[in-house]
């Protein structure tokens, strides 16, 4: 009852998949989750938006419901443009 992983016959280690990789190569994945996190921002946003067209006063909290929207917005769109890795170091 052993747990350790079995090394392969060839001797040559098989990289194993991380599931931050498997995200990372998910275009659907991304798509759905980014899209979300957008929509979601999209939906915070109106709801501050509804209460100050409605004539009510803005206070604190309406300005905070407007950072998190914007907030959750931005995480979603570097989820969908994915830069992690791509930038590359100037020598």
């Amino acid at each position: 009852m052993s747990t350790a992983p079995e090394v392969p016959a060839g001797g040559a280690a098989v990289p194993e998949n991380k599931p931050g990789q498997m995200f990372k190569s998910c275009w659907s994945c991304r798509v759905i989750s980014g899209g979300g996190l957008v929509l979601s921002g999209a939906y915070v946003f109106n709801a501050a938006r509804k209460m100050m067209r409605h004539g009510g006063p803005t206070s604190m909290g309406t300005v905070a419901q407007i950072t998190f929207a914007a907030g959750l917005a931005a995480w979603g769109l570097v989820i969908l443009a994915d830069p992690v890795g791509k930038a590359q170091r100037k020598t």
